[in-house]
């Protein structure tokens, strides 16, 4: 079930809504708890009722290995149980999602073309094994667990996030829902995460998609061999960026108004990428879950910079590659993550030069970044190495463009979205800054803990005057925005990360 369409913001979300707040109301918390795994399970249930089975038998094994760590003094016994987990939750990642892809590539090396690689891979299920090994290893290092199986189901299956993140550490997210359904939520959470749901649902229904219609004819043309004009190829390319950037950044918020509508806050997953001046600082603001994830669980333990400069740099590839291979089970995935990797070693090797006095102006870094980055998405989104090297070969030269690519609408109008699209990007606010909403649940102000059980936030996070001068006209352009999503919900777009 996707957020951008009509069964969910008609249907799902307010009968969900609405059982969660009557039950909470009258002070039967754990029933409202229930309310939501059981809400969570049909959002994950809805796409294919066979793999609930799935994710709930994870849960069970992973919630009782946690305990079973926790309880175990002896560290021999301990380490034994966590790589047990560690084997058992990254087997089914790899089974699933990776051997159609390994026998296939094997069956090549032999020349057997006939491997049958089909299998159907659950939905989220990199994310919840990620947010579940992350338990694991914490538990293992010393923190509290789970207090009971209810409060561990909601942090692993709460809908807003399950499908396509942020993938939560339990020690942000455990205690809220140790505090769900208490008491009556306040106003300013119905505020605060309507108003970021429905500009979080513009980004996507009304630029992401819009702007996909461009790059989808175009990948389309380069995987069927058409060649490209070169201004085809920088349209499809920089569309696609586009596109991939506020479907993205439109889940996020749209994940962190659900979950305030419930009462539950969400770390920032992601803040305004295409503003980086460097690669370095690209990856503290896109997908900030999964990059610290890959910093603490495979960059750090690796050895991360503490074993000097060349083992620095072969941890840092290791890890992007691994992280591209994360993202899907293919070639492309893993060239787009080794250049990443490459493009990092450059950043940080022209830092050390000369001690870090050579340093490249704003403007210019800025362009070298998102080029580098523009280039990387051709071969995350090609369905083929020759496909990406076939566009990427009329961005540097043009080709063909005697034929105008399949599907493409009129290329004034796509230049006109790629322009605003890339204005919105780079010079605007991005609605979490523009809603005052923390970056980390750690900036949450010191008394916030105390007030946890009625449900009020610190007054610093709900500064929504800043959305607009006039309340009232905040509110009727919101009303208009929401209009006009919901006139485009009938052909909802698909939300490019619940395909990871």
């Amino acid at each position: 079930m996707l957020f951008g369409s009509l069964e969910f913001v008609f249907g799902f979300l307010p009968v969900a809504l609405l059982a969660y707040h009557l039950l909470r109301v009258r002070g039967w918390q754990v029933a409202a708890k229930l309310a939501m795994v059981v809400a969570s399970l049909v959002f994950y249930g809805w796409w294919d009722p066979r793999y609930v089975l799935l994710v709930l038998g994870s849960i069970a094994v992973n919630y009782g290995l946690g305990a079973a760590i926790h309880r175990t003094a002896a560290p021999g016994p301990r380490k034994a149980v966590l790589l047990l987990g560690l084997g058992l939750n990254l087997g089914l990642l790899g089974y699933y999602k990776y051997a159609g892809f390994f026998l296939q590539n094997v069956g090549g090396l032999f020349g057997i073309h006939d491997v049958a690689t089909t299998l159907i891979i659950p939905l989220a299920i990199s994310f919840f094994t990620f947010q579940q090994v992350a338990y694991l290893v914490e538990t293992w290092r010393g923190q509290k667990p789970a207090d009971n199986a209810l409060d561990y189901m909601l942090f692993v299956l709460f809908f807003p996030h399950l499908i396509a993140g942020p993938i939560t550490h339990h020690t942000e997210m455990l205690p809220q829902f140790a505090q769900a359904g208490r008491g009556r939520l306040p106003p300013s959470y119905i505020g605060m995460g309507a108003t970021i749901l429905v500009l979080g649902m513009a980004k996507k229904v009304l630029l992401a998609d819009s702007i996909a219609l461009y790059a989808d004819p175009v990948f389309a043309a380069a995987a069927n061999g058409t060649a490209l004009s070169m201004a085809e190829a920088w349209m499809g390319a920089l569309a696609y960026a586009l596109q991939l950037y506020f479907d993205f950044s439109g889940y996020s918020d749209m994940a962190i108004g659900v979950g305030l509508l419930f009462g539950i806050r969400f770390p920032v997953n992601f803040n305004s990428p295409y503003k980086s001046t460097n690669i370095v600082d690209f990856w503290r603001r896109w997908h900030m879950s999964l990059s610290a994830f890959l910093r603490t669980y495979l960059y750090i333990p690796l050895g991360g910079n503490r074993a000097g400069k060349w083992r620095r740099y072969a941890n840092l590839m290791a890890t992007m590659t691994l992280g591209g291979l994360w993202h899907g089970a293919g070639w492309t995935f893993l060239f787009w993550g080794f250049l990443h990797g490459f493009y990092l070693i450059l950043n940080h090797a022209w830092g050390a030069l000369a001690g870090g006095r050579l340093r490249m102006p704003r403007g210019l870094g800025w362009a070298v970044t998102m080029l580098g980055v523009v280039v990387a998405w051709v071969f995350f989104r090609a369905t083929s190495f020759g496909a990406a090297l076939d566009i990427l070969g009329a961005m540097a030269a043009g080709g063909g463009g005697g034929v105008a690519p399949a599907g493409l609408p009129d290329p004034l109008l796509g230049w006109l979205l790629i322009g605003l699209g890339t204005l919105i990007a780079v010079s605007q606010p991005n609605v979490l800054e523009l809603a005052r909403y923390p970056q980390g649940l750690q900036e949450t102000a010191p008394d916030a803990a105390s007030r946890a059980g009625s449900g009020a936030m610190p007054r610093r996070d709900l500064d929504l005057h800043r959305l607009a001068t006039s309340p009232a006209l905040a509110s009727v352009c919101l009303g208009l925005l929401a209009a006009a999503c919901i006139a485009r919900l009938p052909k909802p777009g698909v939300f490019l990360y619940f395909t990871f």
